[in-house]
C-alpha cells in the first residue's frame, strides 16, 4: 500500500491532476549520444568566447589580404612624393561649426613649415569633402581575373583619406599593409602545411611500425630538433640568390620555415597513433586483409585530425614572427615584394619613429594575427577532446 500511495503521489500535483512528463523534458536530460564528433566539437567550441572571437580576427584578416585592392583607395605602389610621410587622416562626424553629421567627412591637409623647420600637417577646416563607399578609382584585377575600378570608401573631390597615414614614398600604409598580409599569411599558411604533411607522415609511420624503425625515427627527430631554430632560418635566409625571382624567393622561404616546425606534431601524432594501432577496428582492418599503408593513412591520421588542426593553428603565428623578424633585418622578403617585415624595416630608426610613429602600422597587423591564430588554436585545443570536464 505504501509504494502503491508513493507512486500516486509522483504521478499528481495539487488538484490531483496527473503530471506526465513532456517529450521536450525527456529529451532536455538526456545526454546527445546521437552527435557525430564534429557536433560535439563545434558545440563545445562556440561556448569558448575569446576562440570564436580569435576566429573572426583570423578570417578578417584573410578577408582583408584577399580584397586589399577592394579596400585601398589608392594604389599602394604608386609613388606620390608629395604625400609623403601624411599622419592618418582624422575623420569627423562634428564640423567646426559644432554641428553633427551623419555622413562622415574628412578636410583637406596642407602641408606647413614649422619655425623650428619642421614640417607638419594642418587640415582646412572650411570646406568638408564627405567620405562616399564604393566609389571609383584606380583599376585593378579582383582575384586577378576581373578588371575593375570600384573600392570600399574614399574622399569626394580631390580630398584624401589615409586611414593610417602614409610611407616616405607617399604611399598609403593602410593599403600597403592590406597588400602585405598576402605575402606573411600566404607564407605563413604554406610554410604550415608543408610542416604539418612531414610531420603527420613521419608520425603516423614511426607510430604503427613501432620498434626499432620507431627508435629511429625519433632519433632523427630530436636530432632535428637540436638545432636552434632562430640562427638557422637566418643562416638559410641569408645565402638566398638576390638574383632570384619572387615566386622562387617565396617558395624557398616557406621550406625553410618549414624545415624545423614539423618535429613537434610528428610526436603528437607518433603518440596518438601508438595508443590506437591495438584498438579493435585497426585489429579488424588487419585481419581483413587491409594494407599498412591503409590502415596508417585511412585509419589511423583521420583519428589525430584534431591535434593537426591544433597544432597547424598555433604553427602560424611563429612562422608569421619568424618571417617578419628575418624581413626586419633585411634577409627575409625583399623589394618588390611587401611583408609585415618589410614594412616594420621602414621604421628601424628613431628619426623616423619619432616624427612619424605611424610607418610603424604593421606591427598592429603582426600582434592582431599573432593573438587571433593563438586564440583559436587554443578554443581549438580544448574542443578537440568534447568529452572532458570544462
Amino acid at each position: 500500500m505504501k509504494s502503491e500511495h508513493s507512486h500516486t503521489d509522483n504521478k499528481t500535483q495539487l488538484g490531483g491532476e496527473p503530471v506526465l512528463p513532456t517529450l521536450q523534458t525527456v529529451l532536455r536530460g538526456r545526454p546527445r549520444s546521437h552527435e557525430s564528433y564534429g557536433a560535439l566539437v563545434w558545440r563545445k567550441f562556440r561556448r569558448n568566447k575569446v576562440a570564436i572571437a580569435g576566429g573572426l580576427v583570423v578570417v578578417g584578416l584573410f578577408m582583408l589580404a584577399i580584397f586589399a585592392d577592394f579596400f585601398s583607395p589608392y594604389d599602394p605602389i604608386e609613388l606620390n612624393m608629395r604625400d609623403s610621410f601624411r599622419p592618418p587622416t582624422r575623420v569627423h562626424f562634428i564640423d567646426a561649426a559644432g554641428r553633427f553629421h551623419f555622413q562622415p567627412f574628412v578636410y583637406k591637409s596642407q602641408q606647413k613649415l614649422n619655425a623650428d623647420m619642421s614640417s607638419s600637417w594642418v587640415e582646412d577646416t572650411t570646406v568638408r569633402y564627405p567620405v562616399n563607399f564604393f566609389v571609383r578609382s584606380w583599376e585593378y584585377k579582383l582575384l586577378g581575373l576581373f578588371s575593375t575600378d570600384l573600392h570600399l570608401y574614399g574622399a569626394a573631390g580631390d580630398a584624401k583619406v589615409f586611414l593610417l597615414g602614409t610611407d616616405r614614398f607617399g604611399r598609403d600604409v593602410f593599403g600597403r599593409a592590406s597588400v602585405a598580409g598576402r605575402i606573411s599569411l600566404t607564407m605563413a599558411l604554406f610554410g604550415t602545411l608543408i610542416s604539418v604533411f612531414v610531420g603527420a607522415v613521419v608520425g603516423v609511420f614511426s607510430g604503427y611500425y613501432g620498434g626499432a624503425v620507431d627508435n629511429w625515427t625519433q632519433r632523427f627527430v630530436e636530432f632535428v630538433q637540436s638545432f636552434p631554430q632562430l640562427p638557422l632560418w637566418m643562416a638559410l635566409a641569408a645565402v638566398i640568390p638576390i638574383t632570384w625571382d619572387q615566386f622562387a624567393v617565396f617558395v624557398t622561404m616557406s621550406f625553410i620555415f618549414a624545415l624545423l616546425s614539423w618535429t613537434l606534431l610528428a610526436r603528437e601524432v607518433r603518440g596518438k597513433v601508438l595508443a590506437l594501432r591495438e584498438t579493435d577496428f585497426v585489429l579488424a582492418a588487419r585481419e581483413m586483409g587491409a594494407s599498412d599503408s591503409r590502415i596508417m593513412f585511412q585509419h589511423l591520421l583521420p583519428n589525430t585530425f584534431s591535434h593537426i588542426i591544433v597544432v597547424l593553428t598555433l604553427t602560424i603565428p611563429t612562422i608569421i614572427l619568424a618571417e617578419s623578424f628575418l624581413s626586419f633585418l633585411g634577409i627575409g622578403i625583399q623589394e618588390p615584394l611587401v611583408s609585415w617585415g618589410t614594412m616594420m624595416r621602414e621604421a628601424q630608426t628613431i628619426q623616423t619613429l619619432g616624427f612619424n610613429p605611424w610607418i610603424a602600422a604593421s606591427v598592429l597587423f603582426i600582434v592582431t594575427a599573432v593573438l587571433g591564430f593563438n586564440f583559436l588554436g587554443d578554443g581549438l585545443r580544448d574542443a578537440a577532446d568534447p568529452y572532458a570536464n570544462d
